[in-house]
């Protein structure tokens, strides 16, 4: 869940239609966002995005690989890849920033619901504010432009939510707007074509019947998957804005419940946890960087959907945080080897919850949590800026699978015993689309038994 608020700045106090005719209003915005994410048959991901309150302002057997050389992506310039290549940037810059705030917690978070919610709020941003959201998402603005980088979330979003995907992935906006707000036409015409965005209106001056609305709303849209999102709505909230997404896939090769044993999981050199131990003896692509000291094995769902798990040896994960970039991720995927491969994976349900407004600050994006701000492309009738910011996420990974999908073709397996690798120890994942290219979430595993 993110949230924004929106805080006043220094000005006299005037009566409603004082402050509406000078231009002014004394009355918060709060953006609401949510994505849940289940992929269900393990991994399964329950994501709860974006609740954005605006407040007014006066103004083993080795694989064995090395880095390849950086390619010059001069010759695949295209918005789209732009686009792509961006949006990870933005994923790991991201990702250090939250792990340098603690090593020793659980991180995950979508970087692609993250930026698409702050992506809409740009579109009523001007001038500094708007340039420091779009590049503290990572976006290059010398080489993909504001119109490409929205049409780019359209096209991606579209591509995602297809009927046809082999997976289930709805994700759509609505705004709540209050009774006495107008919104600019520009601004809702905007956020419909691009982000898929609804608009309803609301009476925050009930503020129960408010939440009860929103609510319904986003248990329908997420199917049931998260209620009671919003309570306590102030009586000065003039807009709810709610950005969910909700995404089921399978295991292309679920795991055996049967195999699942009790086993030790080591957090750090003086913790030791127990938890339930999935096995799966089977054909996997895998690599060992020896740079890094890390496995790397990618895991398949049904369709386009990927994820890497990625093991560091014990104590070298920093080291692996801190050389991960986009040219290594490349540079695993063209060097996975298919193979059989003995895969212990821990059986886990976690959650992080995150305030970004310090995080994002120290992305550059400033101005729009400060009384800089300049948001005066969604309505003339008052000045705002976000006053808070919260990501939450949950994850939870289990062996489910359905009859068809475990009824799958046979693996051929070679006579001599395959290596093991067992996950018993913190590491990363990264789960993406491999169609359109995009990081829909990042994270890391330092202890399964965390709520």
């Amino acid at each position: 869940m993110l949230s924004l608020g929106l805080l006043p700045l220094p000005g006299p106090s005037a009566s409603l239609n004082g402050i509406l005719g000078s231009g002014f209003w004394t009355d918060p915005i709060i953006i609401v966002g949510d994505s849940i994410i289940q992929l269900k048959m393990s991994p399964s991901v329950f994501l709860l995005l974006l609740v954005a309150g605006l407040l007014p302002a006066a103004r083993c057997d080795e694989v064995i690989t090395t880095p390849a050389a950086p390619q010059d992506p001069a010759e695949s310039l295209t918005p789209s890849y732009q686009f792509s290549v961006n949006m990870f940037d933005f994923a790991l810059n991201l990702y250090r920033q939250l792990a340098s705030d603690s090593n020793s917690t659980n991180i995950f978070f979508s970087p692609l619901s993250i930026s698409s919610a702050f992506a809409l709020l740009s579109l009523g941003a001007r001038s500094a504010t708007q340039t420091q959201i779009l590049e503290g998402l990572g976006f290059n603005l010398t080489r993909i432009s504001e119109a490409e980088i929205h049409k780019s979330f359209q096209d991606k979003v579209r591509s995602l939510t297809r009927a046809d995907r082999e997976f289930q992935l709805d994700m759509g906006s609505a705004l709540f707007v209050d009774n006495k707000l107008k919104l600019l036409e520009r601004f809702l015409e905007d956020a419909k074509n691009l982000y898929s965005s609804e608009a309803f209106s609301t009476d925050f001056n009930d503020p129960v019947a408010a939440e009860k609305q929103i609510n319904d709303y986003v248990e329908k849209a997420t199917h049931g998957k998260i209620m009671e999102l919003v309570k306590d709505l102030d009586l000065q909230t003039l807009l709810v804005v709610v950005n969910f997404i909700s995404l089921k896939v399978k295991w292309e090769k679920p795991f055996d419940e049967e195999n699942t044993k009790e086993g030790d999981f080591f957090v750090d050199e003086k913790t030791t946890v127990r938890v339930p131990m999935m096995q799966r003896l089977g054909m996997y692509n895998f690599m060992y960087d020896r740079e890094l000291s890390c496995h790397v094995v990618l895991m398949q769902y049904v369709g386009n959907a990927s994820a890497y798990f990625v093991l560091p040896q014990q104590g070298k994960t920093k080291q692996v945080e801190d050389k991960l970039s986009k040219d290594r991720i490349l540079n695993w995927l063209e060097s996975l080897q298919r193979r059989s491969l003995n895969l212990v994976l821990p059986k886990f349900s976690i959650s992080s919850t995150y305030q970004l407004e310090k995080i994002l600050g120290k992305l550059g994006m400033t101005d729009v949590f400060s009384n800089k701000a300049d948001l005066s492309g969604l309505t003339d009738q008052v000045h705002l800026k976000v006053s808070k910011a919260v990501h939450k996420a949950m994850l939870n990974v289990d062996e489910k699978g359905t009859e068809a999908a475990a009824a799958t073709a046979v693996e051929v397996m070679p006579l001599s015993l395959p290596p093991t690798v067992v996950y018993n120890h913190p590491f990363l994942v990264i789960i993406f689309d491999k169609n359109t290219q995009t990081t829909l979430f990042m994270g890391k595993i330092v202890n399964p038994t965390a709520p």
